[in-house]
């Protein structure tokens, strides 16, 4: 429910238009430094409801944002890419939780980020078998659970 052990702890507070033009805005930003395009037709947008560690079902409003947007950056960019992010990210805040560079026509790119202040995961990898589909890279955000602003937090 939050970034705590504390199931009560206050959470951060947002409107969902004020974080998908975050995320919006942190991909665009995320292929501004590594030098790639972004397909915006590709856009996809998952708003979901937070569930508790037993299951309980909020009725206050909290949410989480799932948002993701391809690049046809070709493969051999794919591993400048994930250097890029894991340089330029450490400087903003985020350790980097997950890390495989481009090897080969059939394997992939993965890096995965958390921001230590405010748990934010963003990520970028390849999409695509390359046997058959084109290898893309997808640029992604996580956030935590938050509430929308003015609504009471439901307590358990």
């Amino acid at each position: 429910m939050s970034q705590s052990d504390d199931p009560n702890a206050p959470l951060p507070r947002m409107a969902k238009d004020d974080a998908l033009k975050w995320a919006k805005d942190y991909t665009s930003y995320m292929a501004r430094i590594t030098d790639v395009e972004l397909t915006p037709s590709t856009a996809k947008v998952h708003f979901e409801t937070c569930t508790g560690e037993n299951d309980e079902v909020p009725e206050d409003g909290r949410y989480s944002l799932f948002y993701y947007v391809y690049s046809p950056a070709p493969v051999t960019e794919h591993t400048r890419v994930a250097r890029t992010l894991r340089r330029e990210l450490a400087d903003q805040g985020y350790e980097v939780t997950s890390y495989r560079e481009f090897k080969n026509a059939y394997s992939s790119m993965i890096f995965s980020a958390r921001n230590k202040k405010n748990s934010y995961r963003v990520t970028a990898d390849t999409v695509g078998s390359g046997k058959t589909d084109p290898q893309e890279l997808s640029f992604a955000i996580r956030t935590p659970c938050m509430l929308p602003p003015g609504v009471k937090q439901q307590q358990f």
